[in-house]
């Protein structure tokens, strides 16, 4: 523990209150509560775009124990809007870690709360869903708060990929790489654009709202729908260039997020989901092979599953085994698939990362 004794506050939508103590920055921040069941990789959450807009509940009684690497990031900065944990460790066991998570936190701009009885907390959202939230370790008191609460926006019809993509196109892999992907960045996690890369893939990642001529001018052997934050559904920018692109016809492979807007693309609705899935231990059975794999989740939305099974054009590769939602499509006839979850695994299990041979399959 950061052993500080200065009070925090956890105030949630429904009116709960929960009481702790500050840790990374002191101040107040705010933003849809969600829970994340990993026991480990508590950095590459922190870093990963599609986080941006969320307070962090992680479940995992201990977080930090084993400090902070500058190189186990998903992207270079943290994303998260706050952090909620039951012993946030200061102190730190890994030789190779560069720092301890209070200052990593205090550095990025993070207020925490620690001391918090997590397995309530979690409980509270899987009965009641995903709500607003804020965090306050500054002072103010619970009724000021309520009257900050109402000015907190709803994650429903918010456009968040635009503010997390790159400002500019950027490269990666060798340019002399047997294959070339055009990458729509959405709010892209690093590790997916290295597997593409480690796979000969030379991949060029374009801003959100780049028009599909300029995608399509990097010659292209592939295109790549990226997972970020937001409601898939807001994004009429994307879904528009999704079907320009389709139009064209190379193949294109969709994660988390570009799951969701493939779907849209193809006359498929999304839906806000209760609680959403976050964890790297959420099982996935591939339809195809009758095989099952254990995957890592970030997803608040989904696309709507009674769509998809009445779609003829679409067919079902993927479900979860939790909760029968749809993990996977394939567009019929066409070089297009996706997938909910987050195959390049990191962290968690690598038992997806077959889909980017997959896609490079598709390439040739």
């Amino acid at each position: 523990m950061s052993h500080s004794s200065q009070p925090a506050i956890l105030l949630l939508e429904d009116g709960h209150v929960f009481h702790g103590f500050a840790f990374g920055k002191t101040g107040t921040t705010s933003g849809e509560i969600c829970f994340n069941t990993g026991m480990t990789g508590y950095q590459e959450v922190f870093t990963d775009p599609s986080y941006y807009g969320q307070v962090l509940i992680m479940n995992s009684v201990h977080i930090g124990n084993y400090g902070v690497l500058d190189t186990d990031v998903e992207s270079d900065s943290v994303k998260i809007k706050g952090l909620i944990g039951r012993n946030l460790e200061e102190a730190f066991s890994r030789m190779m870690a560069h720092g301890n998570l209070q200052d990593y936190l205090e550095r990025n701009g993070v207020v925490a709360i620690e001391g918090i009885d997590t397995r309530a907390l979690v409980t509270h959202i899987r009965e009641q869903g995903a709500m607003n939230c804020i965090i306050s370790s500054d002072g103010k008191t619970v009724d000021e708060l309520r009257e900050m609460m109402k000015t907190v926006p709803d994650m429903s019809g918010l456009e968040l990929a635009s503010v997390v993509s790159t400002a500019e196109p950027f490269f990666m892999g060798d340019e002399n790489a047997p294959k070339r992907v055009s990458v729509l960045d959405f709010g892209c996690k690093r590790n997916i654009i290295q597997n593409m890369v480690n796979r000969g893939v030379y991949c060029k990642v374009f801003p959100a709202k780049t028009p599909a001529a300029e995608v399509l001018s990097f010659n292209p052997d592939g295109i790549f729908i990226s997972n970020g934050p937001g409601d898939p559904a807001a994004m009429d920018y994307a879904i528009s260039t999704i079907k320009e692109l389709a139009a064209a016809g190379k193949p294109m492979f969709g994660i988390c997020l570009g799951h969701q807007l493939l779907a849209l693309a193809h006359d498929i609705p999304t839906f806000k989901m209760h609680h959403g899935h976050r964890g790297l231990n959420h099982p996935v059975k591939n339809l195809q092979t009758g095989k099952s794999e254990i995957t890592t989740q970030n997803h608040g939305f989904g696309v709507d599953p009674e769509a998809v099974r009445q779609a003829d054009h679409i067919e079902i590769t993927h479900v979860n085994l939790n909760d029968d939602s749809i993990e996977g499509i394939r567009i019929k006839g066409k070089p297009f698939f996706s997938v909910q979850y987050h195959p390049e695994a990191t962290p968690g299990p690598h038992d997806s990362r077959y889909l980017f041979d997959d896609f490079v399959a598709l390439m040739s």
